[in-house]
């Protein structure tokens, strides 16, 4: 008895209780920890797979710093990411216009609630201060909001009741092209290519993406956002690599029905035109003076005529009285 007082005095002394000790609920002040580094993947018909070549390419932000490895896609990834546009562009088109609104919403509060990621992935890539990145964020966000709301109008604006000489009725209808192929601004990251996209999808389309080849960490944030959100598989493919292996092989593709080239530089277009020729794709120009300084935070970087490039206009003749 007396050696087991003792016992218990001694650890009383030491600070023992008698109890189990409570779980330990943060890091020794001597250990270090790893960050878990962000593994980037494409994105076809919904889901996130690796190039088929196994490939990558460094990623460095403004600074020079090493940011990641993103995937080098490849001629087999734009057709697999096509093979997804193209079945799924029937039922998109089909869903009502203000579904698509809804769609296009979703993405927006999902993007709002990931805000703080988006703008410091825009600093990196484009070597903005946090304010301007913060206003480059915003109006991505704010430009998925404003084309949802063209979704069930701009229908009225590019469609007509036309006057005819005859006892018809004449209406034109814009419909979706179909399958449509967009080279994203190489210098803009994220709210450049919001730019493109949205008036794309909102109308119809299903698209296939080149992303931006130097800053294409923000497209694939967007792709995990449109993957979370209510658009249905296929509808948006997301592909990184290299320009010169990847824009040839989109423009070529006989079963695109469109090509926005507005990211592209001037010096390319002629190959790409020559090749979107072959059956006879709608295509979208880079400006005449390029995109160094294209503001993309102005008014006319938004506009319901976006959405004009990538539709056909549908005459339907009608008799009076049948």
């Amino acid at each position: 008895m007396a050696a087991r007082a003792d016992a218990t005095g001694w650890a009383r002394t030491c600070g023992w209780t008698g109890r189990r000790p409570m779980a330990r609920t943060t890091a020794p002040a001597t250990s270090t920890r790893l960050s878990v580094l962000k593994t980037y993947k494409l994105f076809i018909d919904g889901a996130f797979p690796r190039t088929e070549s196994g490939r990558a390419y460094p990623i460095t932000a403004a600074d020079g710093t090493l940011l990641a490895n993103a995937c080098r896609g490849t001629r087999k990834d734009i057709r697999e990411a096509v093979r997804a546009a193209r079945k799924a562009q029937p039922g998109w088109s089909a869903r009502s216009a203000f579904n698509r609104s809804q769609i296009l919403y979703r993405i927006a509060e999902l993007m709002e609630g990931r805000r703080d990621q988006f703008v410091a992935e825009v600093m990196a890539a484009e070597g903005l201060g946090r304010r301007p990145a913060t206003r480059v964020v915003d109006a991505a966000i704010d430009r998925w909001v404003w084309y949802a709301g063209w979704a069930d109008k701009f229908v009225q604006v590019l469609g007509n009741v036309n006057p005819v000489a005859g006892p018809y009725f004449n209406f034109s209808i814009p419909e979706p092209t179909g399958v449509v192929g967009l080279v994203a601004p190489e210098s803009s990251s994220l709210v450049g290519l919001v730019s493109r996209l949205a008036p794309v999808v909102v109308s119809g389309n299903t698209v296939v993406v080149i992303a931006s080849e130097s800053r294409p960490l923000p497209a694939v944030s967007l792709a995990e956002v449109i993957a979370t959100s209510d658009v249905p598989a296929g509808v948006i493919n997301v592909i990184t690599g290299l320009r010169r292996e990847l824009v040839t092989h989109l423009a070529g593709h006989m079963d695109v029905n469109g090509l926005d080239a507005f990211g592209l530089a001037r010096a390319d277009l002629t190959a790409v035109e020559e090749l979107a020729t072959e059956n006879v794709k709608r295509l979208s120009r880079p400006p005449v003076a390029g995109l160094d300084h294209y503001n993309w935070l102005r008014p006319a970087a938004q506009s319901p005529y976006l959405i004009a490039d990538f539709v056909e206009v549908k005459t339907v003749w009608h008799p009076i009285g049948a």
